[in-house]
């Protein structure tokens, strides 16, 4: 289904962290928009401006020249899990494209992706559809299945009353400190808890751990958090 066919403009939030690359990805909207196909338009402004902007449901994500690719990801799809990502980055890297599907992405192109294709991939995604090189895609697939196979085979993991409550949050997409206020701990006390959860779960990062969380811990995803921390409300 083409949702925006026949509507009216769409924002696009645009981040990208060198002015040169904004600049080109703002060029991008100088063309019409195509027969039965919604005007495009380009949002500029700081990652948190856009992040409020409450109207924006699209954000083209540009990873070139970030040192906190996957952190960037996390911030945004925390703050706003509601926005469709068309993220721009690394093919090579395939832990980052994996977390940037995960984390809401809808698209994913190279860094070298020519303009003709940001745009193409932009129109695709706001016509409700995923967007991606089928080699990229081809990757996903197996890392998926490769995943799914690798959970199959884990016992179950035995935790503890708190190392439970920790997960329960970071599957919410809650930071360390975040976690820490909600339960009434130091954040040493979380990051060691952090430590522990992904050694058990024999996994490197929490989105990792998130991902495998469900199965390898019979954890519900929906399962809501414990009650201290909804004493106490995170910031």
């Amino acid at each position: 289904m083409n949702s925006n066919r026949s509507s009216g403009p769409i924002r696009i939030g645009l981040v990208a962290e060198e002015p040169i690359r904004l600049a080109g990805l703002a060029s991008i909207f100088d063309q019409p928009a195509g027969p039965n196909r919604a005007q495009l338009l380009p949002v500029t402004g700081s990652t948190s401006e856009l992040l409020e902007a409450r109207d924006l449901h699209y954000m083209v994500v540009d990873l070139h020249g970030s040192h906190s690719r996957l952190k960037t990801l996390d911030h945004i799809r925390r703050l706003r899990p509601d926005i469709r990502l068309i993220v721009i980055g690394p093919e090579e890297d395939e832990e980052l494209v994996f977390s940037a599907i995960i984390g809401g992405g809808r698209a994913y192109l190279d860094l070298s992706a020519p303009p003709a294709m940001v745009r193409k991939a932009i129109e695709v995604v706001t016509e409700g559809s995923i967007w991606a090189p089928r080699r990229l895609l081809s990757k996903l697939i197996d890392r998926l299945l490769k995943t799914s196979a690798s959970k199959r085979d884990l016992p179950t993991a035995k935790l503890t009353a708190r190392e439970r409550q920790v997960l329960e949050l970071i599957m919410k997409a809650r930071s360390n400190r975040e976690i820490a206020k909600a339960l009434g701990i130091e954040e040493r006390t979380v990051r060691a808890h952090l430590g522990r959860l992904m050694h058990k779960a024999g996994v490197d990062n929490r989105i990792k751990l998130s991902m495998a969380a469900p199965d390898l811990f019979m954890l519900p995803s929906g399962k809501t958090a414990h009650a201290d921390s909804r004493k106490r409300p995170s910031i």
